[in-house]
């Protein structure tokens, strides 16, 4: 074990599989280990650089291993894929692991801190929380149309839940307005969950001056910069502001040859959540960029008459993210065009 300079590890649950390498690339171990064996072994090895796979707990391992004094660096699953030979079992798939992670032009994921991790949590679960109340939200006004009953559309409309049942009671019977009360108490259980996330990441913007900078950006909030600055963590895992651009899936696909070249719409690859979030602050933009006379949203304007409202979105998305990218690098403020 002390001539190991590359250790790929296949992630798992509970048994974990083991490839090491020599500094010649000819394997010297093959271990399979149990998720309580696994500190142990690690921290009784000599440093040397640690390959896994992102997915689940990848980031906590890589913290752990980084401690004990290795080089750990994450990967993207697909791109370990190709370096896997013969069938897919997990003494291959290490193999493969130890394989990628020594390629020189290899893609990492940046490792991310326990605050990055606390601040994706919140914005996890206010994600869940604003899927619920949609859900609870249609069900309540499909449940109504069946009563005849049919609402506006909008969050707001649900909220006046309770008076509309007292000026539709007589086509509801008191068994129907007993469920809607149950039904509405969910929902306003779930909304006021909303607000309290809300008010976390307000929180934890006011304390951050990296997100103050990031917000003076036109179509990015505190809940874009304070998810931009969590899932990005270094930027210095990017080369250019187009690399970050094109891991938020924000660039055309390709399918080139020779010399012809064909760029498709955008790949919708990487982060869908961060990618949904700059999209929709675009989208606020390209709605109210009319009339105004500054650089930028004369440019927003003519490329919302030439290619559309939704392509200008995207394309401002893409800006503000290579942007937010500068920033990060950089640590320069946000420069407004006049």
């Amino acid at each position: 074990m002390n001539n190991v300079t590359t250790l790929g590890i296949d992630l798992a649950k509970n048994i974990f599989q083991l490839h090491g390498t020599d500094s010649n690339g000819n394997r010297v171990l093959r271990k399979r280990l149990t998720r309580y064996k696994l500190p142990e072994f690690i921290a009784n090895l000599k440093p040397c650089l640690i390959g896994i796979e992102a997915c689940s707990g990848a980031h906590d391992w890589a913290r752990r291993f980084i401690a004990m004094g290795h080089t750990v660096k994450i990967m993207s699953p697909q791109f370990v894929k190709p370096y896997i030979k013969s069938n897919k079992n997990d003494a291959n798939d290490a193999a493969g692991i130890a394989e990628a992670v020594t390629r020189p032009d290899m893609k990492f994921v940046p490792i991310k801190t326990l605050q990055q991790q606390d601040m994706l949590l919140i914005h996890r679960a206010r994600e869940l929380v604003m899927k619920q109340r949609t859900a609870q939200a249609n069900q309540i006004r499909g449940l109504l149309t069946e009563y005849g009953i049919v609402l506006k559309q909008g969050i707001n409309v649900i909220r006046t839940l309770p008076s509309i049942l007292d000026e539709k009671n007589e086509q509801l019977s008191e068994k129907a307005v007993d469920i809607f009360s149950q039904l509405y108490e969910q929902f306003k259980y779930v909304d006021e969950q909303i607000v309290v996330y809300d008010k976390q990441i307000a929180q934890a913007v006011s304390d951050d001056p990296l997100c103050q900078h990031i917000m003076e950006i036109e179509g990015v909030g505190p809940i874009t910069a304070s998810a931009a600055v969590a899932t990005i963590g270094d930027a210095d895992a990017f080369k250019r502001g187009r690399e970050l651009a094109a891991w938020l899936g924000l660039v055309p696909r390709q399918h080139s040859s020779g010399s012809k070249q064909r760029l498709l719409g955008i790949s919708k690859r990487g982060d869908t959540y961060l990618r949904k979030l700059l999209i929709h602050g675009a989208r606020s933009v390209v709605k109210t960029c009319a009339g105004k006379t500054d650089k930028r949203s004369k440019w927003v304007t003519s490329l919302k008459e030439r290619c559309g409202f939704n392509k200008a979105a995207v394309a401002l998305a893409n800006k503000n993210a290579r942007i937010i990218w500068a920033m990060l690098a950089t640590g320069e403020c946000y420069k407004k065009a006049v």
